[in-house]
């Protein structure tokens, strides 16, 4: 009996079958829409009953996502969103409603991709892909929200037709992949737009290929700074502007203001198809609410710990203007690495604003050793030290820092998973 027919008989529990899935495709990141296309025809993939919006960028998919999300089940529309990677557990990939989906949903559909698939094999991505597909189309909620994995053009979420594309930021990160500049990369994330389909771009410098794309499908552009801008007032407070639509005095964000502008810019779009209106003091609500984890996110003990998954240059400016805010005595850097991510500039923003590096290596596939970080990172080896693992670094950094001190933890989802465990 053949292994694939043994794999149909045998009931395997979700962590079982996420064992399984790393197993069936010799290759982590292997784009391309071929294979998972085959499959998705077979189980009749379809969301025509839902609205897609579907998020591409470099940084801000998982902050524009959440801030629609919240709008929209603010207004009581069911909205589902389907991300990765996730911090802690696998099932926050997929939450309906704000409800991370349940292991017998996730066990049900792989099983019944496995059966569809054949002798055809798929990433683990793809295959956690179609099986949020599968469990979106039971009950189709009234929107869907598809966070995008890597680039756009060839990620597994593009075989869906949005309804409205969002491209939210364009910078390097993943060049083995998509490109070795700007607009080479930015091409793959236009990729997600589509003909006479609203596309809407966040990036306040954006490549000349996201526009000249969107141009030649004939895409509907919304382009930050020409069609949808931003104001600021004396104070803290911001006003966004589109043509005669106009929402002034909002407040703050927990999240980059970036990320909230072109949030805005969707639900304008959605509104009317969607039957609500917005407001200034609705958005100043949601604006409050939305907190995501992960990002900037502030732990309070002995002394205070941030947490970012920031990994990549432009991720590590912004958290370095944000950091330039705050006040205090000292600034401890827990950070821990891919080797295939470029080190040297995504570290580079925050020497000038940390004390001491706790380095720590990362024992996942593709983790750099500690060592290395320090290397590419060209740190100042009278203010660093590396430590097998990044929980030792952060207990290293939080029994050093007092009351007045920062911990930053940074560097990937894998380094802020295994501290936040220790936090929650």
């Amino acid at each position: 009996m053949s292994k694939i027919t043994q794999s149909h008989l045998v009931k395997k529990n979700l962590t079982e079958w996420l064992s399984y899935l790393e197993s069936i495709h010799n290759v982590e990141i292997d784009l391309g829409l071929q294979r998972i296309a085959k499959v998705s025809e077979t189980l009749n993939i379809s969301f025509q009953h839902s609205k897609v919006i579907t998020v591409a960028g470099t940084n801000g998919k998982g902050t524009t996502c959440a801030f629609l999300e919240n709008a929209l089940l603010a207004q009581h529309k069911a909205c589902a969103v389907y991300s990765s990677p996730h911090i802690e557990r696998f099932n926050e990939r997929l939450r309906i409603n704000r409800v991370d989906i349940d292991d017998d949903s996730l066990v049900a559909a792989f099983e019944q991709i496995e059966k569809a698939r054949g002798d055809i094999t798929l990433t683990y991505y793809e295959y956690t892909t179609l099986a949020a597909f599968l469990i979106l189309m039971r009950e189709p909620p009234d929107v869907i929200i598809l966070e995008v994995g890597l680039g756009g053009r060839l990620d597994a979420t593009n075989i869906i037709d949005a309804d409205i594309a969002v491209v939210t930021t364009i910078d390097l990160d993943h060049q083995a992949f998509l490109g070795t500049t700007r607009e080479a990369i930015g091409f793959e994330k236009a990729g997600i737009m589509r003909a006479n389909v609203p596309a809407v771009i966040g990036d306040t410098n954006p490549p000349k290929s996201l526009a000249r794309h969107a141009n030649d499908i004939g895409a509907v552009s919304y382009i930050r700074a020409q069609n949808f801008t931003v104001k600021k007032s004396d104070s803290d407070l911001w006003q966004w502007q589109y043509g005669e639509d106009e929402f002034s005095d909002l407040i703050s964000c927990h999240i980059p203001q970036d990320n909230v502008t072109t949030a805005i810019m969707v639900l304008n779009l959605l509104a009317d198809d969607l039957a609500f209106s917005l407001t200034s003091s609705f958005i100043n609500q949601i604006i409050a609410q939305t907190k995501v984890p992960g990002r900037m996110e502030k732990f309070t003990s002995d002394c205070d710990v941030i947490l970012d998954v920031g990994h990549n240059p432009q991720a590590t400016r912004h958290l370095a203007s944000q950091l330039q805010k705050m006040t205090y005595s000292k600034v401890y850097a827990v950070i821990g690495m891919l080797s295939d991510k470029d080190i040297t500039n995504t570290v580079a923003p925050l020497i000038p604003i940390v004390d001491e590096w706790c380095i720590g290596t990362l024992d996942v596939p593709r983790g750099c050793e500690a060592k290395k970080i320090a290397e590419y990172g060209d740190l100042d080896a009278a203010k660093m030290n590396c430590f097998d693992n990044v929980s030792q670094a952060f207990r290293m950094a939080k029994q050093n820092a007092k009351a007045t001190d920062l911990v930053l933890v940074f560097g990937s989802f894998y380094t802020v998973a295994e501290i936040r465990r220790l936090l929650v």
